[in-house]
Formats: structure tokens, sequence, C-alpha cells
């Protein structure tokens, strides 16, 4: 299992001095992620923190797709890709429905439904390839082909059985958020593994993106999680997943402890059968660069190396 780091407005109010900086303490991690929430765009803040780094994969997690025309969303990817050395993976979803209805007034409903339309006009863009679609949800025509950018892996939030089954024919995995060892190993993974060897495609990517906070006082930092996630807890796309792990919250499945206590939960993710962890720091930032140090410790002692 590889891991990888979240940066941005995920860990809490972040300018972009504060992104380069997160940017460079990740460096050597498998992957840098951003999360597209209120206020930075998550393809932006790649692109600025892709110049500061120069090994780290890059990735979304996720982009909601009903904001962003494929057209728009296909020109924006590709530009990051050209403009970091094609490190890019593109993780898109539907987004939640309340927000959704709620902030943008658009649609929510058939979201399997729309992001199947959806790939079938990114894929070709993703590729430099023109498009001429007018389908029952979408219509698009036109290229956003840019010279040198190769199309990014696209990965797809997915945590319903129609969701994980258009993940496992359609992208290269899944990337999912507070979703723990239990819902992964025995919903998450057999159902997108599944669905991708049914359509003769190689073995899907699961991505799965958790707090984590290395820490002495793990009851309060669970109980802070809770509250500075607490959404998780109330809208029904996690809510299922949550009762899954018979968890009321998101204190109950974030990677809380000592090191060694983080160590032996990060086991248990491993071996649900993710392929990455996405981990969210969480606390002050002297706790914060306290769980990169450890994140950066596991990633060298897998691969064998030492890390000041």
């Amino acid at each position: 299992m590889r891991i990888g780091i979240m940066i941005g407005e995920v860990r809490g109010p972040a300018t972009a001095s504060d992104l380069a900086a997160q940017a460079t303490a990740a460096e050597g991690l498998a992957t840098t992620w951003s999360a597209q929430v209120s206020g930075w765009d998550a393809l932006i803040t790649l692109t600025l923190v892709g110049a500061r780094t120069a090994t780290s994969r890059l990735g979304t997690a996720v982009v909601p797709v009903r904001q962003r025309h494929p057209l728009v969303l296909a020109g924006q990817a590709l530009s990051v890709q050209a403009a970091t050395g094609n490190r890019l993976t593109l993780g898109i979803g539907a987004g939640i429905g309340a927000m959704l209805t709620g902030m943008y007034g658009l649609p929510a409903d058939r979201p399997a439904r729309y992001l199947r339309e959806y790939l079938a006009v990114l894929h070709p863009l993703l590729r430099g390839e023109s498009v001429e679609h007018h389908g029952e949800m979408l219509t698009a025509i036109g290229s956003a082909a840019i010279p040198g950018a190769e199309a990014p892996p696209v990965l797809l939030a997915a945590l319903g059985p129609k969701m994980l089954q258009l993940a496992g024919e359609a992208t290269a995995g899944t990337v999912t958020w507070m979703t723990g060892p239990r819902a992964l190993s025995t919903h998450v993974v057999p159902l997108i593994t599944a669905a991708a060897e049914a359509a003769g495609r190689p073995a899907p990517q699961v991505v799965a993106g958790l707090p984590i906070c290395v820490t002495h006082d793990e009851p309060g930092v669970r109980a802070q999680i809770a509250t500075r996630y607490a959404m998780a807890a109330q809208v029904p796309e996690y809510q299922a997943v949550l009762a899954l792990e018979n968890a009321t919250g998101a204190g109950d499945v974030a990677i809380v402890g000592d090191e060694a206590a983080i160590t032996r939960q990060l086991q248990r993710l491993e071996e649900s059968g993710v392929t990455e962890f996405m981990a969210t720091p969480f606390g002050t930032p002297a706790d914060q660069s306290r769980t990169t140090r450890l994140l950066h410790a596991l990633t060298d002692a897998a691969a064998g190396r030492s890390h000041p």
C-alpha cells in the first residue's frame, strides 16, 4: 500500500505559502492530493505545488463534475498535465447532493447515469480527441487537446453499488473518503474488483482517504475530528458506509493514536485491499508535522530507506 497525503483546505485554512510548505513536506510520498472544497481550486492548487515538487504524483480527490462541463474539465486537467510533467491522477465525483441543490441550484438526481454519460465524453477529450455528443444529459462538441499533455488516469469517487460498478467498468479505480477498513474489505473492494474483472480491465486502484493524527490523546482527538468533519455523519453519501463500520461519525474511522497504534491501523487498511492511503493530517501544526514524519518513516521503511 502506497502512502499519499492531502494538502490544502481539508486540513484547515491555507495560504499559497501554506500549500507550498505542505507540498514540500510531502515530497517523497506517493501522491500529493488536493480536494475541491469551497475556496482553492483543486487543479490550480496542484499546478501551483507541482512546480515545487519533482517526484510525487499529483491527484484530485475529488472534483465534483456537475459544476464543470467535460470540455472545461478536460482542458483544465490537460493544462495541469502540460504544466507538471504529466503527473496528474484525476479524481472526480458526483458531489454531495445537498450541496449541489442547495449551493448551486443544480440537479443531483441519477448520479450514476450522469457520470456514465460524463465519462463517455471525458475520456476521449482527455486523449486529445474531438467529440460530438448529443446525449440524454449532456451536449459536448469540440476538443481540449494540448501538445505534450497525456491523458491522466481517472478515478471515480464511489460508495454505492451502482457507482462502484461504474468505477470498475469505466475508470482506473476509486477514491473514498471517511470509509473504514470493514466497509472497504466487505463492500468497496469486492464490488469494484468484480466490475473491473467483468469488464476485462486491470485490477482497480483503491485510494482511501481518512483524517490521521499521531497523538497521545486519542479520545480527545477523535472527538475533535468528529466535530470538524460532522457533515460526514449527516449526509446519505457517507451514512451508509459509516453504518457498515458501526461508526457514528468521522472520529470513529479516523486513524488516531501513537506511532505504534497508527502503524497497526494502517496495516488493517492495507489488508482490506487499499492500494493507496490518502492521509489527511489533523491537529495543530506540530501534530501535523509529527504525523507527516511518521508517514515518511513508514514509506521509507517499506522501500528500505532511512528518513531523517
